[in-house]
């Protein structure tokens, strides 16, 4: 068993375009490393600060992730081949992660660990009213009293008349 504790801070932005780890943000990884009979078994604590805007109001948003996830790294094998004497019972190869010699990929469950953690609608707050959608003013800065008129364009030639008794 082996432990790192690592940073990586010149990546691509991890996330969606609303909430994202930035290129320069740095992401730590706290990494357990195991030798296991089927290959090595991967668990890591991943902290990083997601940046992006809130759906509603369109402010500054920061999300702090702290996430573990835990992998296994199968040996290199051809799991088609089945050996002599063994069972051998693999689900999909797809979501199989293998070593690659001597090394794992730890970019995949990095990734998913940040990403599918996120926020679907990042808010700056639980009550943010968002936006006045006729002015654009965030409802928190606008008075109680604040409203605009509904104006229908049908009727807008009829705003100057003063009818017959004028």
């Amino acid at each position: 068993m082996r432990e790192y504790e690592l940073t990586f801070d010149d990546h691509e932005p991890i996330g969606v375009p609303l909430l994202a780890v930035p290129s320069d943000g740095a992401i730590y990884v706290d990494l357990r490393i195991e030798a296991v009979a089927q290959g090595v078994l991967a668990t890591s604590k991943i902290s990083a600060d997601a940046i992006g805007e809130c759906t509603r109001c369109l402010d500054p948003v920061t999300f702090d992730i702290d996430e573990t996830f835990q992998e296994l790294f199968l040996y290199q094998v051809d799991y088609r081949q089945k050996p002599k004497g063994k069972e051998i019972e693999v689900g999909d190869e797809d979501e199989l992660l293998e070593m690659e010699g001597d090394f794992i990929n730890l970019d995949g469950p990095i990734r998913d660990a940040l990403v599918l953690n996120l926020p679907v609608n990042p808010l700056c707050s639980e009550d943010c009213e968002g936006l006045c959608p006729t002015c654009g003013v965030k409802w928190a800065l606008l008075p109680e009293d604040h409203a605009h008129g509904a104006a229908d364009i049908r009727w807008a030639g009829l705003t100057d008349w003063k009818g017959p008794n004028s």
